[in-house]
């Protein structure tokens, strides 16, 4: 499979729903790119890209 570019927020619509109100609508906007695409995703991983992505945009928060 390709790689495929989607949001945060598709990730989490399709597979961690429960998550969603825990995440800003600017971290929810943030792109990812996915090796094997949204397809192949499991829960398991999509948690574990929410927490990758919201410490990222933490980081990037301090450092403006």
């Amino acid at each position: 499979m390709d790689m495929e570019t989607v949001t945060l927020s598709q990730i989490v619509e399709k597979l961690v729903p429960e998550l969603s109100s825990f995440l800003t609508k600017r971290e929810l906007a943030i792109n990812i790119v996915l090796r094997d695409g949204l397809a192949v995703l499991e829960p398991e991983d999509a948690r574990e890209i929410v927490q990758h992505s919201i410490c990222e945009h933490q980081i990037q928060a301090l450092l403006q």
